[in-house]
Protein backbone atom coordinates (compact mmCIF):
# COMPACT_ATOMS: atom_id res chain seq x y z
CA UNK A 1 0.00 0.00 0.00
CA UNK A 2 1.34 3.73 -0.41
CA UNK A 3 1.20 5.48 3.22
CA UNK A 4 0.98 9.12 3.70
CA UNK A 5 2.55 9.86 6.66
CA UNK A 6 1.91 13.33 7.67
CA UNK A 7 4.56 14.75 10.95
CA UNK A 8 6.64 11.62 9.34
CA UNK A 9 10.05 13.29 9.94
CA UNK A 10 9.45 13.27 14.01
CA UNK A 11 9.78 11.51 16.73
CA UNK A 12 7.00 8.62 15.91
CA UNK A 13 6.85 9.49 12.42
CA UNK A 14 10.38 8.21 11.55
CA UNK A 15 10.23 4.71 12.79
CA UNK A 16 6.83 4.27 11.72
CA UNK A 17 7.51 5.30 8.36
CA UNK A 18 10.93 3.06 9.10
CA UNK A 19 8.36 0.10 9.98
CA UNK A 20 6.21 0.52 7.24
CA UNK A 21 8.96 0.59 4.36
CA UNK A 22 10.27 -2.51 6.13
CA UNK A 23 7.18 -4.22 5.79
CA UNK A 24 6.87 -3.99 2.17
CA UNK A 25 4.44 -0.74 1.88
CA UNK A 26 5.23 2.66 0.25
CA UNK A 27 5.21 4.87 3.37
CA UNK A 28 6.33 8.04 2.66
CA UNK A 29 6.61 11.21 5.05
CA UNK A 30 5.57 14.41 5.21
CA UNK A 31 6.18 17.27 7.36
CA UNK A 32 6.77 21.28 7.14
CA UNK A 33 10.44 20.35 6.51
CA UNK A 34 9.23 18.66 2.82
CA UNK A 35 6.87 21.89 2.15
CA UNK A 36 3.66 20.28 3.77
CA UNK A 37 1.91 23.20 6.20
CA UNK A 38 -1.40 21.02 7.74
CA UNK A 39 -2.78 24.48 8.83
CA UNK A 40 -2.27 26.56 5.83
CA UNK A 41 -2.86 23.73 3.69
CA UNK A 42 0.09 24.06 1.49
CA UNK A 43 1.58 20.87 -0.19
CA UNK A 44 -1.88 18.80 1.60
CA UNK A 45 -3.20 17.52 -1.46
CA UNK A 46 0.25 16.54 -3.38
CA UNK A 47 1.07 14.92 -0.11
CA UNK A 48 -2.30 12.49 0.21
CA UNK A 49 -2.47 11.84 -3.40
CA UNK A 50 -2.83 8.30 -4.58
CA UNK A 51 -2.25 6.83 -0.97
CA UNK A 52 -4.36 4.20 0.57
CA UNK A 53 -4.16 5.40 4.05
CA UNK A 54 -3.19 8.51 5.76
CA UNK A 55 -1.27 8.53 8.92
CA UNK A 56 -1.71 11.62 11.21
CA UNK A 57 1.35 12.20 12.97
CA UNK A 58 1.18 16.29 13.57
CA UNK A 59 1.45 17.57 16.90
CA UNK A 60 0.46 21.07 18.40
CA UNK A 61 3.48 23.38 19.07
CA UNK A 62 2.45 24.32 22.44
CA UNK A 63 0.44 22.57 25.52
CA UNK A 64 -2.11 25.18 26.08
CA UNK A 65 -5.27 25.96 24.93
CA UNK A 66 -4.13 27.05 21.14
CA UNK A 67 -3.33 23.35 21.32
CA UNK A 68 -7.40 23.13 20.15
CA UNK A 69 -7.33 25.65 17.16
CA UNK A 70 -4.17 23.55 15.55
CA UNK A 71 -6.01 20.19 16.00
CA UNK A 72 -9.21 21.37 14.80
CA UNK A 73 -7.79 23.13 11.87
CA UNK A 74 -4.99 20.57 10.98
CA UNK A 75 -7.95 17.85 11.11
CA UNK A 76 -10.45 19.62 9.09
CA UNK A 77 -7.60 20.39 6.08
CA UNK A 78 -6.04 16.72 6.28
CA UNK A 79 -9.69 14.93 6.19
CA UNK A 80 -10.61 17.97 3.31
CA UNK A 81 -7.17 16.75 1.10
CA UNK A 82 -7.81 12.99 1.88
CA UNK A 83 -11.54 12.98 0.51
CA UNK A 84 -10.92 15.22 -2.06
CA UNK A 85 -7.71 12.42 -2.91
CA UNK A 86 -9.85 9.27 -2.17
CA UNK A 87 -7.98 8.36 0.74
CA UNK A 88 -9.58 4.61 2.28
CA UNK A 89 -8.38 4.79 5.93
CA UNK A 90 -7.28 7.64 8.11
CA UNK A 91 -4.90 6.61 11.54
CA UNK A 92 -3.92 8.88 14.20
CA UNK A 93 -2.11 8.33 17.42
CA UNK A 94 -3.99 9.57 20.56
CA UNK A 95 -3.35 9.01 24.67
CA UNK A 96 -4.86 5.79 26.74
CA UNK A 97 -7.58 8.47 29.15
CA UNK A 98 -7.36 11.45 26.56
CA UNK A 99 -11.23 11.76 27.51
CA UNK A 100 -11.21 11.70 31.31
CA UNK A 101 -8.23 14.18 31.76
CA UNK A 102 -11.10 17.87 30.77
CA UNK A 103 -8.63 19.86 33.33
CA UNK A 104 -5.60 19.59 30.59
CA UNK A 105 -6.07 22.02 27.68
CA UNK A 106 -3.72 19.09 25.57
CA UNK A 107 -5.99 16.24 26.65
CA UNK A 108 -8.90 17.94 25.71
CA UNK A 109 -7.65 19.12 22.03
CA UNK A 110 -6.86 15.48 21.67
CA UNK A 111 -10.03 14.26 22.80
CA UNK A 112 -11.48 16.91 19.73
CA UNK A 113 -9.34 15.23 17.15
CA UNK A 114 -10.53 12.05 18.13
CA UNK A 115 -14.07 13.40 17.76
CA UNK A 116 -13.57 15.03 14.48
CA UNK A 117 -11.81 12.23 12.48
CA UNK A 118 -14.87 9.75 14.36
CA UNK A 119 -17.67 12.11 12.88
CA UNK A 120 -15.67 12.39 9.35
CA UNK A 121 -16.60 10.57 6.43
CA UNK A 122 -13.44 8.70 6.27
CA UNK A 123 -13.21 4.76 7.46
CA UNK A 124 -10.65 5.52 10.66
CA UNK A 125 -8.73 4.22 13.51
CA UNK A 126 -7.43 5.77 16.62
CA UNK A 127 -4.28 4.39 18.28
CA UNK A 128 -4.45 5.11 21.86
CA UNK A 129 -0.94 4.68 23.82
CA UNK A 130 -0.20 5.50 27.55
CA UNK A 131 3.25 7.95 28.26
CA UNK A 132 6.17 7.92 26.39
CA UNK A 133 9.36 6.65 28.15
CA UNK A 134 10.99 8.82 25.75
CA UNK A 135 9.39 11.80 27.77
CA UNK A 136 10.71 11.22 31.24
CA UNK A 137 13.09 13.54 30.85
CA UNK A 138 10.59 16.51 29.99
CA UNK A 139 8.56 15.47 32.71
CA UNK A 140 11.71 15.57 35.53
CA UNK A 141 12.27 19.29 34.20
CA UNK A 142 8.72 20.57 34.71
CA UNK A 143 9.70 20.80 38.55
CA UNK A 144 12.60 20.24 38.99
CA UNK A 145 15.56 22.64 41.07
CA UNK A 146 19.10 22.63 41.62
CA UNK A 147 18.38 19.58 44.51
CA UNK A 148 15.25 18.10 44.44
CA UNK A 149 12.35 16.96 41.82
CA UNK A 150 8.80 17.33 42.77
CA UNK A 151 6.21 14.76 41.26
CA UNK A 152 2.71 13.28 42.14
CA UNK A 153 2.14 9.17 42.78
CA UNK A 154 0.09 9.90 39.39
CA UNK A 155 0.40 6.01 37.97
CA UNK A 156 1.86 5.98 34.72
CA UNK A 157 2.34 3.10 32.58
CA UNK A 158 5.49 4.18 30.18
CA UNK A 159 5.83 2.71 26.71
CA UNK A 160 8.98 2.71 24.36
CA UNK A 161 8.12 5.25 21.74
CA UNK A 162 9.42 2.30 18.88
CA UNK A 163 6.78 0.09 20.36
CA UNK A 164 4.07 2.56 19.54
CA UNK A 165 5.41 2.80 15.81
CA UNK A 166 5.21 -0.39 15.17
CA UNK A 167 1.44 -0.47 16.84
CA UNK A 168 0.73 2.69 15.04
CA UNK A 169 2.51 1.02 11.43
CA UNK A 170 0.70 -2.51 12.35
CA UNK A 171 -3.21 -0.27 12.13
CA UNK A 172 -2.05 1.39 9.58
CA UNK A 173 -1.87 -1.56 7.30
CA UNK A 174 -4.23 -3.62 8.75
CA UNK A 175 -8.19 -2.73 7.80
CA UNK A 176 -9.60 0.33 9.38
CA UNK A 177 -10.94 -0.22 12.95
CA UNK A 178 -13.75 2.64 13.28
CA UNK A 179 -12.64 3.07 16.56
CA UNK A 180 -10.12 3.17 18.73
CA UNK A 181 -6.97 0.74 20.15
CA UNK A 182 -5.25 0.67 23.71
CA UNK A 183 -1.46 0.01 23.84
CA UNK A 184 0.46 0.50 26.86
CA UNK A 185 3.70 -0.60 28.55
CA UNK A 186 3.88 -4.06 30.30
CA UNK A 187 4.49 -2.42 33.71
CA UNK A 188 2.80 0.49 35.79
CA UNK A 189 4.45 2.66 38.25
CA UNK A 190 3.52 5.64 40.45
CA UNK A 191 5.54 8.84 38.46
CA UNK A 192 7.26 9.56 41.92
CA UNK A 193 8.72 6.48 41.71
CA UNK A 194 9.59 6.36 38.07
CA UNK A 195 11.06 9.74 38.62
CA UNK A 196 13.88 7.53 41.53
CA UNK A 197 14.32 5.22 38.80
CA UNK A 198 14.88 7.14 36.51
CA UNK A 199 17.23 9.58 38.35
CA UNK A 200 19.51 6.09 39.95
CA UNK A 201 19.84 5.33 36.62
CA UNK A 202 21.62 8.54 35.51
CA UNK A 203 23.67 8.52 38.42
CA UNK A 204 21.84 12.26 39.11
CA UNK A 205 21.66 12.67 43.13
CA UNK A 206 18.70 14.93 43.15
CA UNK A 207 16.19 13.73 45.31
CA UNK A 208 12.03 13.33 44.53
CA UNK A 209 9.89 14.79 46.44
CA UNK A 210 6.19 13.34 46.55
CA UNK A 211 4.09 16.30 45.87
CA UNK A 212 0.33 16.06 44.61
CA UNK A 213 0.48 19.77 43.09
CA UNK A 214 3.17 19.48 41.27
CA UNK A 215 3.17 19.47 37.44
CA UNK A 216 1.06 18.62 35.10
CA UNK A 217 -0.41 15.32 35.81
CA UNK A 218 -1.44 16.76 39.27
CA UNK A 219 -4.54 17.28 38.06
CA UNK A 220 -4.95 13.44 36.55
CA UNK A 221 -7.69 11.52 38.96
CA UNK A 222 -6.95 7.97 39.87
CA UNK A 223 -5.06 5.39 37.18
CA UNK A 224 -6.99 6.79 33.97
CA UNK A 225 -3.38 7.13 32.40
CA UNK A 226 -2.79 3.27 32.53
CA UNK A 227 -5.03 0.25 31.45
CA UNK A 228 -3.98 -3.29 32.40
CA UNK A 229 -6.71 -4.62 28.71
CA UNK A 230 -4.56 -2.70 26.80
CA UNK A 231 -2.30 -4.04 24.36
CA UNK A 232 1.12 -4.81 26.16
CA UNK A 233 4.33 -3.63 24.27
CA UNK A 234 7.40 -5.82 25.14
CA UNK A 235 9.78 -3.38 26.16
CA UNK A 236 10.32 -2.77 30.15
CA UNK A 237 11.35 0.90 31.77
CA UNK A 238 14.77 0.10 32.81
CA UNK A 239 15.49 -2.45 29.45
CA UNK A 240 14.67 1.00 27.66
CA UNK A 241 17.28 2.84 29.88
CA UNK A 242 19.54 0.19 29.94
Amino acid sequence: MKIAVIGGTGLIGSQVVKALNAAGHEAVPHSKSTGVDVIGGRGLDEAVAGADVVVNLTNSPTFDEASLAFFRTSMDNLLAAAGKGGVGHFVILSIVGVDQVPELDYYRAKALQEKILAAGPIPYSIVRATQFMDFMDAVLSWTADAGTVRLPATPIQPIASKDVADAVAQVAAGAPLNGIRNIAGPEIFPLDELGRITLSHKGDSRTVVTDPTAGMFAVVKGDVLTDKNARLAPTRYTDWLS
